[in-house]
């Protein structure tokens, strides 16, 4: 595939992700109004946008593949980092909230909810669906492949990502109807 085709396509990806990055600056640009782990995970989400649309302006402008694989790497792995640190901040605020309301009211507090396993199994999901989106498409870039041309090798990504996302909504609906059919409360 020619390289101006997939830089229009991460282009339009970039620009369909405004309803990403656009909220993530207005977490940026409200400054102390926001805890320090939400304009982290921000800064995160900006970094890896950014880095798309710089991979978009390489890959038209000619570079060679090499060095925009290289720039996409390096962009990937400062969002990584980013949102790493922002899980970490964030958990130790979600610590610290709690210590002060331990201390305001002694026992667990009444509406106080846990992470929900199925949040971890639907970013699971997702991840795996992803990797193997991934691991295909550099498949079909291998020299030793048969350069693209087999429709079903080119649809496998698509399809990959489409299960896997299907998959993961199927499991947190069905997780969020048995937690919301639990036993009947008695009325008084």
């Amino acid at each position: 595939m020619p390289q101006p085709v997939v830089s229009l396509g991460a282009a339009l990806v970039t620009a369909a992700g405004c309803v990403w990055y656009l909220p993530a600056l207005a977490d940026l640009r409200a400054g102390d109004d926001r805890p320090y782990s939400r304009r982290t995970a921000a800064a995160a989400c900006l970094t890896g946008w950014s880095t798309l649309a710089v991979v978009a302006v390489l890959l038209f402008s000619g570079v060679p593949w090499q060095t925009t694989c290289v720039m996409a790497a390096a962009g990937a792995t400062v969002t990584v980092a980013l949102r790493i640190r922002a899980a970490a901040q964030h958990h130790h605020e979600a610590r610290e909230s709690a210590h002060h309301w331990a201390t305001l009211a002694p026992g667990r507090p009444r509406h106080s909810r846990g992470h929900a396993p199925s949040r971890y199994a639907v970013a699971a999901l997702l991840g795996c669906g992803l990797a193997a989106a991934t691991a295909t498409a550099l498949a079909a870039l291998a020299p030793a492949s048969d350069g693209g041309e087999s429709w079903a090798l080119a649809a496998a990504p698509t399809t990959a990502v489409g299960l896997a996302l299907t998959v993961a909504i199927t499991y947190s609906r069905t997780v969020r109807r048995r937690t919301r059919s639990g036993p009947a409360r008695p009325q008084q």
